[in-house]
């Protein structure tokens, strides 16, 4: 089957609606060193269609982390539990922001096993908060 495109009116509408947040970590774009990408949540690899409501923005490094994983183990449990969907989901039910705005803190099986797949609390990403909060620009409004 051939790759589908995702065109420029496509790709600004994913943005638009991530608010230019990484659906993932709540990277903003706006700070961001590398480029975001339009990911598949669900994989093509693994039957994901290039649609709308299968599409996400993502910072590179949770698009690189998450790369065709669906389902990760919950550090808590030890059982596989499947990643964050940021279509189905809503993020403020899987997590939250520790007392410092620094890292995020996995509220169910899903939240934990997505913080731990996509390494949401990567060290870059810990002290940009921290700098980001310190000026009044984090946590973002995504």
């Amino acid at each position: 089957m051939p790759k589908q495109h995702i065109t420029a009116k496509i790709k600004q509408a994913i943005v638009e609606r991530a608010n230019g947040c990484c659906e993932y970590c709540r990277s903003q774009a706006r700070f961001a060193t590398q480029q975001f990408s339009v990911e598949h949540i669900k994989p093509r690899s693994v039957g994901g269609k290039t649609t709308l409501d299968n599409l996400a923005l993502a910072c590179q490094g949770c698009n690189n982390h998450k790369y065709n994983k669906i389902e990760a183990r919950d550090p808590v449990s030890s059982k596989m539990a499947p990643l964050y969907h940021p279509r189905q989901q809503q993020w403020y039910n899987h997590f939250s922001w520790s007392k410092d705005f620094t890292l995020i803190v996995g509220l169910t099986p899903t939240g934990r096993a997505t913080v731990e797949a996509l390494q949401l609390n990567r060290e870059g990403l810990v002290n940009l908060r921290r700098v980001l909060y310190a000026a009044g620009e984090h946590p973002p409004p995504c």
